[in-house]
């Protein structure tokens, strides 16, 4: 009978296939020990190969996705499953793997990508639920890709899967938007970066469907959807790149608000860097996307575009920047 932990710390990372949660748990991780933290990384995904990191515990240890594929006959999306429910019926291998972490230990636990896991299956949600009841806190870390912004449908569509996911696991949720460094890569957005990570009217953005038949039959379904998102009113985002230290630092800062890090007693914390995390300083408006926006999308090429490139307004706003003596 495996022995209860003490209290531990730690989130949980998950989020569609592609979104970057790999390069996430290994940059985090390497963020965390850089700040003089305890950390171990566990890796709860059976068809993780490409890791970027030594994981200190390794589900492919009890199970791996191709050897349940081969002996089942079943398909990468049925042996996933297959394999996180076989985790859940043998959390004693878990359990005692968890017990052999030193006591104090952040832990950062990579999972699986496939969304029924987090929606419909029930295999992840009973885990988590069990490892809450042993004193694990946890929050939910869900990455999105950024570029997911440039098309409205899709934008939808993520929100409504980070708005069920957040139902589902039912633990302190933090969504990352991932890859912000590329949010561009496929199109200037329609709207600022704001009004992607704060989740504003999604109204708005069925006025910039294309006007086509298909787009039509389905209006009044997506009305619904950016209606039931809104109703709801939880899902919002913080942009991040593993390019930034800055973006990681305040990635961390919220997550260690959510799982309840930053008012533990097991670390010498003083008054100063508990305020400096409880209320930093990614908490005023410009700080969220103020360096993004100038950055790595339009800000910076509009500012270094000559006179001639300047798309012009055709009023006296034209004037502006030839004679800044000119007031509106």
């Amino acid at each position: 009978m495996s022995v209860k932990c003490k209290t531990r710390f730690g989130q949980v990372v998950i989020g569609p296939p592609g979104s970057g949660k790999t390069t996430y748990v290994g940059a985090m991780a390497e963020l965390l020990r850089s700040l003089g933290r305890k950390v171990a990384i566990v890796n709860l995904d059976p068809a993780n190969e490409n890791m970027n990191y030594t994981p200190d515990i390794d589900i492919a240890n009890l199970v791996r996705v191709e050897e349940v594929m081969d002996e089942m006959g079943l398909g990468p999306n049925g042996g996933l499953v297959y394999a996180m429910q076989f985790l859940y019926k043998n959390l004693g291998w878990l359990e005692d793997q968890l017990n052999k972490v030193p006591e104090g230990t952040y832990l950062i636990m990579d999972c699986p990508g496939q969304v029924e896991l987090y929606t419909v299956d029930q295999s992840m949600k009973d885990i988590i639920e069990h490892l809450t009841k042993q004193d694990y806190r946890l929050a939910a870390v869900h990455l999105v890709d950024s570029h997911y912004c440039s098309d409205p449908g899709k934008f939808i569509a993520v929100c409504l899967t980070s708005l069920t996911t957040m139902l589902q696991i039912a633990l302190p949720h933090v969504n990352l938007l991932s890859k912000v460094d590329l949010v561009e890569r496929y199109g200037k957005l329609q709207f600022n970066l704001d009004y992607y990570t704060e989740v504003l009217d999604l109204e708005y953005l069925l006025d910039t469907f294309p006007e086509d038949n298909f787009t039509k039959k389905y209006k009044q379904l997506n009305s619904a959807l950016t209606g039931l998102i809104n109703d709801y009113s939880l899902v919002n985002f913080l942009p991040i790149t593993v390019k930034s230290k800055e973006r990681m630092l305040a990635a961390s800062q919220v997550v260690d608000k959510a799982n309840g890090y930053v008012f533990g007693s097991g670390e010498e914390r003083s008054m100063r860097n508990l305020m400096g995390s409880a209320m930093g300083g990614s908490d005023f408006e410009w700080a969220k996307t103020g360096d993004l926006r100038t950055e790595y999308m339009g800000d910076a090429r509009e500012e270094e575009m000559g006179e001639h490139e300047k798309e012009l307004l055709g009023n006296d706003l034209d004037l502006v920047d030839i004679d800044p003596q000119f007031q509106v």
